[in-house]
C-alpha cells in the first residue's frame, strides 16, 4: 500500500513539473496537451486505486471499531455478570453462615451428611453425644464417627428410599445409663430432585419419658389408694342400708370402720394436695421464730397414746437449749408427728423410740433425730424411701400406708425451710430419721447479704 502511494505522488509531481515547464513556453502544443492529459489520466487511475484501497482500509477500521465496541459491550456484560455472581456468592455465604449459626445454637444433636454419607456439618451436642471433634470429623464417613448402627441404617435407608421425613425412637447406652432420643431424619433434594444429603436431628426425651412414666405411676397409685378406702366405705354403708347390722354394737363397729376409712381418705387427699401445692409454690407458709424442742415435746405427748397400744416406750432426750428457728409451726409439727408415727408403726410390740434434738453452733443448725429399734430398711431401698408412693416391699405387711408421708416430710424440710433430711437403717435393728434446720440467727444474718447482692 505504501509503494502505490509513492508511485501516485511521483506521477502527480511529474504532471505538475510538466505544467510548470509548459507554462513559461506559452505554447499550446498538442503534444504538450496530450502529455498533460496522460499525466492527469495516470494520476486519476492511481487516485481511484488509492480511493478504493482507502475505502477498504476505512471499512476495515470501521469493522475494527465495531468489533472493539462489541468487545467492550461483552466485557461490560461480563463485568456485570461477575458482579451478579459475586453478589450471589456473598448471599450464599451469608445464608450458609445463618444456617450454621442456627444449627450450632440448637441444643439438640444435629448431623448433616452428603449423598455418600460423609459428614459435612455437625454441632457440639452431636460431637458430645457421639464423642468426636466437630471440625476434624468433616468429610469423614459417618460409620467411622457414629457407633450406633441403627442410626446409620436409618440414614442410609432414608437416602435410598428418598423419604422426606422419618421419625424414630433410638436408645443410646453409656455404661449403666440408657438415654432415649427422638430422631427426625429428612432428605435434602437438589434442583433436579436428586437426594444430595440427609439431615438428622436427635432430641433427648429421656427425662420426658421419665416424667410421663411418673405421671402414669402417680395416677395408678392414687387410683389404687383411693379405691381401697372407698371400697370399705361403700361396702359397710350398703350393709347398714340393707339392715345387716341387727344390734347397736355391730352398727357402732360399722360406723367406726366407715369413719376410719373416711379419715384415711381425707389424709390421702390432703397429702396429695399439700405435695402439689409445695411443688407448684402455691402453698401458704406462715413462718415465725419458734423452738424445735417445744414442737418435739408436744409431738411426743401426742404420739404416746398411740405407742401405748403397742407397749412402745417413747423417750424425749431433747435438752432445754436455745434452738430457735424460723419456720412454719404446723408444718414442722406435721414432720415430727409423721416421723414418730412411722417409728411406732414399724417397731414391734414392746419396742423403743428415742427422740433427740441438739444445736450445732459451728454449722448454725438444729438437728432432730428419731431412732427406733424396729424392722429396719434394706440398704438398696434406702435411696427410694422419700419418693412418692414408694413403700419398702419387705415392710408392706407390717403396717398400712400410702407412701406419701416421707415425701411430704422431705418437701417441707428441704423445699420450704431450706433444711436437710437424712436416713440410716439396718435390717432387724431399726432406723434413724433425722433432719436439720438453720438457726434463726443464721437465717437473719443472711438477709442483709442477700439484700446487698440485689
Amino acid at each position: 500500500m505504501f509503494n502505490k502511494n509513492y508511485i501516485f505522488l511521483a506521477v502527480l509531481a511529474f504532471v505538475v513539473l510538466i505544467l510548470i515547464i509548459a507554462m513559461p513556453l506559452g505554447g499550446t502544443n498538442k503534444y504538450e496537451t496530450i502529455a498533460c492529459l496522460a499525466g492527469i489520466g495516470a494520476a486519476g487511475w492511481l487516485g481511484w486505486k488509492l480511493f478504493v484501497q482507502t475505502k477498504t482500509f476505512l471499512a476495515q477500521i470501521a469493522n475494527l471499531q465495531n468489533d472493539h465496541k462489541s468487545h467492550r459491550e461483552k466485557t461490560s456484560q461480563s463485568t456485570k455478570d461477575v458482579k451478579d455472581l459475586r453478589l450471589q456468592l456473598q448471599l450464599l455465604k451469608r445464608q450458609k453462615r445463618n444456617t450454621e449459626a442456627i444449627i450450632y445454637s440448637i441444643s439438640d444433636a444435629v448431623i448433616v451428611t452428603d449423598a455418600s454419607d460423609r459428614l459435612i456439618m455437625a454441632n457440639e451436642p452431636a460431637g458430645s453425644l457421639f464423642e468426636f471433634d466437630v471440625q476434624q470429623a468433616l468429610l469423614k464417613p459417618l460409620e467411622e464417627l457414629v457407633h450406633n448402627k441403627e442410626l446409620i441404617t436409618l440414614i442410609e435407608n432414608s437416602r435410598n428410599s428418598r423419604v422426606r421425613h422419618l421419625r424414630h425412637e433410638l436408645q443410646f447406652s453409656s455404661g449403666e445409663d440408657t438415654q432415649t432420643y427422638d430422631c427426625i431424619i429428612s432428605c435434602i433434594f437438589d434442583d433436579e430432585d436428586h437426594v444430595c444429603g440427609v439431615v438428622s436431628v436427635l432430641h433427648d426425651i429421656t427425662r420426658e419419658k421419665e416424667i410421663s412414666q411418673m405421671k402414669n405411676d402417680f395416677v395408678s397409685h392414687v387410683s389404687h389408694e383411693l379405691k381401697t378406702p372407698l371400697a370399705s366405705i361403700t361396702a359397710y354403708s350398703e350393709m347398714l342400708v340393707d339392715g345387716e347390722a341387727n344390734d347397736e354394737k355391730t352398727r357402732k363397729e360399722f360406723y367406726s370402720i366407715i369413719q376410719n376409712q373416711a379419715q384415711r381418705l381425707n389424709r390421702l387427699i390432703e397429702d396429695i394436695l399439700n405435695i402439689s401445692r409445695i411443688e407448684s409454690g402455691l402453698i401458704k407458709v406462715n413462718k415465725e421464730t419458734l423452738s424445735t424442742a417445744l414442737i418435739v415435746r408436744d409431738a411426743v405427748q401426742m404420739i404416746k397414746s398411740y405407742a401405748a397400744e403397742k407397749k412402745i416406750t417413747v423417750e424425749d432426750q431433747t435438752a432445754i437449749v436455745f434452738d430457735q428457728v424460723v419456720a412454719d409451726k404446723d408444718m414442722i409439727s406435721q414432720v415430727v408427728i409423721n416421723l414418730l408415727s412411722n417409728a411406732v408403726k414399724y417397731t414391734p410390740n414392746g419396742g423403743k423410740v428415742t427422740v433427740n434434738s441438739e444445736v450445732d453452733e459451728a454449722e448454725q443448725v438444729v438437728r432432730v433425730a428419731i431412732q427406733d429399734n424396729g424392722v429396719g430398711i434394706p440398704a438398696d431401698e434406702l435411696p427410694h424411701v422419700f419418693e412418692k408412693f414408694y413403700r419398702v416391699k419387705a415392710n408392706n405387711k407390717c403396717a398400712k400406708g400410702t407412701g406419701l408421708g416421707l415425701n411430704l416430710v422431705k418437701q417441707i424440710i428441704e423445699k420450704i425451710h431450706g433444711g436437710k433430711i437424712f436416713v440410716t437403717s439396718e435390717v432387724g435393728k431399726g432406723s434413724c430419721f433425722s433432719f436439720e434446720l438453720p438457726l434463726a440467727s443464721a437465717t437473719k444474718a443472711t438477709k442483709p447479704a442477700k439484700a446487698a447482692a440485689k
